[in-house]
């Protein structure tokens, strides 16, 4: 059986001319800016303060199969799921394509751990975050 995932977030992002590589497509480092940028939106979204101090939440890993590139000029459009959460970790998958067009350009997964910024240890996920995550 498989983890569910649910549709948390689905961000617009405008592909810039310097998000391009020498190859002429963006660059694989700026897909990792996109699902960062969607998974702040998503965080903010929840109530979620992006603070470095008392709790807050940081990555432990990431990853992104590149499918197709992606050139410039347009706008990626993320889509955000969060599988079902841990005790302080929830897993996040996305999917990245071109606005309009249901073409599959990459993939992605990032782990998001709540950790007490003082200490650096993983902490429960505050029940307020919980209660925006699947059951």
């Amino acid at each position: 059986m498989t983890n569910p995932r649910l549709l948390v977030l689905t961000s617009l992002m405008p592909i810039r001319w310097g998000d391009m590589d020498a190859y002429g497509h963006v660059n694989n480092t700026i897909y990792f800016r996109y699902m960062e940028q969607a998974r702040v939106e998503f965080l903010e979204q929840i109530g979620c303060t992006l603070t470095p101090r008392g709790q807050a939440p940081v990555i432990i890993n990431a990853s992104c199969t590149f499918l197709i590139p992606i050139n410039y000029p347009g706008v990626v459009e993320v889509r955000m799921f969060c599988g079902h959460p841990g005790r302080s970790s929830v897993q996040t998958h996305y999917e990245i394509r071109r606005q309009g067009d249901d073409t599959l350009y990459a993939t992605g997964d990032a782990k998001i751990v709540w950790m007490d910024v003082a200490t650096g240890k993983s902490v429960p996920i505050p029940e307020s975050m919980r209660a925006a995550l699947p059951a």
